[in-house]
């Protein structure tokens, strides 16, 4: 087949969760005799002027083809961000130019909504792989602006406020005068209107596309709730390889404390704070604390997480480490924490957790509390509750059989190879081809 991937961003210069599945599906489809062409925007600061332009590379093999534009200088930059006539007008200029079997968008972000119905217009199939929550919120988090988590049914009113109190402007006031805040927004009825026209065009832009996977069932569940047709929506694990994992490797490296990891971004929705502040419960605990991550982003949540750290020998801010070195990392932790307060969707942690045989803790909370089986290969907490998350510590220090009984009920982690398959299925699902 020839195939077209989307996605808002690609390597090398970005490696996040959706950048790397882009990446892996091209290479993958490739080896198996597709032909695989890749579509990413790199950079939405491009200059000042109107329209977007275009460089072509080829990256490990993958022709892609990177858009630049400005966000900012468009006429409308809210509607921009989920109806880009620009993306649009030059996917169809693409597509039709290419002619391939279908168009496999990665996320939306960034791509918007107009990507779709440019291969819908030129009667290309389409399949979508949910990563987030960017079709339902333009938070992409379904995290509110107080930190509150939000679900369907969705109220234009409430997320046009949500939007507005990402601002410093409109936060603290309502933090002073919350009263005189409700009635300011009530009147703002043209953010709702905008909030309104974005979920009217990407709910109908989702019910075109052909098949649309989800890596959890929780995030199926979500989209159905808020509206998506059941029928076009499949359910499909992503999958993980670690060609440099031995037997050598699963086996821990003794060790006299409980050695706990956090392995992601360093980002106040992660809750690494949680950890932090319950292993500060724990003053007698023999453990250690170690976690991976760039510190970068978001310097004042840094900031916070060194000061509790200051505080405890015990807590430590490793930093980055390269993806090949996930195995090594992984041998010298007992337990790996997972504490969002946001709902996540099938975090990559878990499964490489459980590819190496350690257990997960979780917040009890979406994707992570459908991976991890509490009590069986992992424990759940109270999200955002470090008290609940120190007992579970807790239990993994005074019962020293519970670690080896969570190891063994750590069942197989599905491989890229078997990803293809299922990704494959569906796109001869919406092709008609046997390739």
């Amino acid at each position: 087949m020839k195939i077209v991937i989307a996605v808002h961003h690609f390597p090398p210069r970005y490696t996040g969760g959706a950048e790397l599945r882009a990446y892996r599906t091209a290479v993958r489809l490739r080896g198996r005799g597709h032909d695989v062409w890749v579509v990413c925007v790199e950079a939405i600061d491009a200059g000042n002027a109107h329209g977007l332009t275009f460089e072509d590379d080829t990256y490990d093999g993958v022709t892609v083809r990177r858009l630049s534009f400005n966000l900012d200088a468009a006429p409308h930059p809210f509607r921009w961000e989920y109806d880009n006539p620009w993306v649009g007008a030059h996917l169809r200029e693409y597509l039709d130019d290419l002619a391939p079997d279908l168009l496999h968008l990665i996320s939306g972000y960034l791509m918007s909504g107009s990507a779709l119905r440019a291969a819908r217009d030129l009667q290309i199939p389409t399949v979508l792989t949910l990563t987030d929550f960017w079709f339902l919120c333009p938070r992409i988090t379904l995290l509110r602006s107080n930190g509150q988590l939000c679900a369907p049914p969705f109220d234009a009113a409430t997320c046009a406020r949500c939007l507005g109190e990402e601002k410093r402007r409109y936060r603290l006031p309502g933090q002073i005068a919350p009263a005189l805040m409700d009635v300011f927004w009530q009147n703002q009825r043209s953010r709702a209107t905008q909030i309104q026209a974005r979920t009217a065009f990407l709910g109908e832009t989702l019910n075109c596309v052909d098949a649309v996977i989800s890596p959890s069932q929780f995030l199926r569940d979500l989209f159905i709730e808020a509206g998506v047709k059941a029928e076009r929506i499949i359910f499909s694990r992503q999958g993980r390889d670690f060609p440099g994992l031995t037997p050598e490797l699963l086996n821990k490296t003794p060790s006299e404390y409980l050695r706990i990891g956090y392995l992601g971004q360093i980002a106040p929705h992660k809750g690494v704070h949680t950890l932090f502040e319950a292993v500060r419960q724990l003053p007698n605990a023999a453990l250690k604390v170690e976690a991976y991550g760039d510190s970068t982003p978001f310097p004042a949540y840094t900031h916070r997480l060194q000061q509790i750290a200051r505080q405890d020998a015990r807590l430590s801010l490793a930093g980055v480490y390269e993806r090949t070195e996930i195995s090594r990392v992984l041998q010298g932790l007992d337990v790996i924490v997972v504490p969002s307060v946001w709902y996540e969707n099938s975090p990559n942690t878990i499964l490489e957790a459980f590819a190496h045989r350690t257990p997960v803790i979780v917040s009890d909370l979406g994707g992570m509390a459908e991976l991890v089986k509490d009590g069986v290969n992992g424990l759940h907490f109270a999200p955002g509750d470090a008290s609940s998350l120190a007992d579970k510590l807790g239990q993994l220090i005074d019962d020293p059989g519970l670690l080896s009984r969570l190891r063994q009920g750590i069942g197989p982690v599905k491989s890229v190879a078997e990803e293809m398959v299922e990704l494959q299925a569906a796109y001869r699902s919406v092709t008609g081809k046997a390739e």
